[in-house]
């Protein structure tokens, strides 16, 4: 008679737990050059799961200090496949670290009255050039290699101004702060940011391939289960369609 009074208050008290565990949602540190994209992502994963999602945006050195700090985020969502690959190492992470996405760079200004081009960039009309800090953003260390492959960078070193992330810049630049400046293809192409002012993109050839890298993060010591759901989501045909929306390739 106890016992199949218990069973009940049993299922009840797992019901509870498990109903609070889906509020509570996952918490995803995402790239600033992944922040339309990936918005988009975590609101198909939520339509299909009900697993609420919070994206948190910064550059991913940063994100990557605060989970080693003790941040507790669910998944990393790189810009490249160091930062996920260093926590891999550290023993924080409950996957191994997987490409998920390829980017691309474009050379971005607001100002319809500037002819853009890279030579553009050694002109008067430009005086400020924004583009994301090389020490935590992956596309800033592309940025610095396009100026250098075209032999541009010691003739515009004083015009760089730098972002902590690919979102910071993006401000410089829609600002108009700095006339001209280097972003990621998925800003220009996103809702908010498409059609305004003009851009081109650097041959592919000038940087190397910007490889990125997500990880799901071990929470409480142990597995995470619905980290690794959203990873999986993430390489699912439907993720896959959002992010080539965005201008990445999923393919080598």
């Amino acid at each position: 008679m106890v016992k199949d009074l218990l069973l009940p208050i049993l299922f009840v008290l797992l019901a509870s737990c498990v109903d609070k565990q889906r509020e509570q949602g996952l918490t995803i540190a995402v790239a600033a050059n992944m922040q339309f994209a990936m918005e988009e992502i975590a609101i198909a994963f939520t339509e299909q799961t009900g697993q609420p999602c919070e994206v948190i945006i910064g550059s991913s050195g940063k994100l990557t200090a605060q989970i080693v700090e003790g941040a507790p985020f669910d998944v990393l969502v790189s810009a490249d496949l160091k930062y996920p690959q260093a926590l891999h190492e550290r023993g924080l992470t409950a996957t191994d670290p997987e490409v998920y996405a390829y980017g691309s760079l474009v050379l971005w200004t607001i100002n319809d009255s500037i002819s853009l081009s890279l030579t553009t960039l050694k002109g008067e009309e430009v005086g400020h050039i924004a583009l994301a800090n090389p020490k935590t953003a992956p596309y800033g260390v592309a940025a610095e290699e396009v100026l250098k492959h075209y032999g541009m960078y010691e003739a515009v070193k004083d015009k760089l101004v730098f972002g902590e992330s690919i979102a910071q810049t993006n401000q410089f630049i829609t600002s108009g702060a700095a006339e001209a400046g280097f972003t990621a293809l998925s800003v220009v192409l996103s809702p908010l940011m498409e059609g305004r002012g003009q851009w081109i993109s650097p041959d592919p050839a000038s940087y190397r391939p910007i490889v990125q890298g997500l990880v799901v993060i071990h929470r409480d010591g142990g597995g995470n289960t619905h980290g690794i759901a959203f990873r999986d989501f993430v390489f699912s045909e439907r993720a896959k369609e959002i992010l080539i929306k965005y201008g990445y390739s999923t393919d080598e």
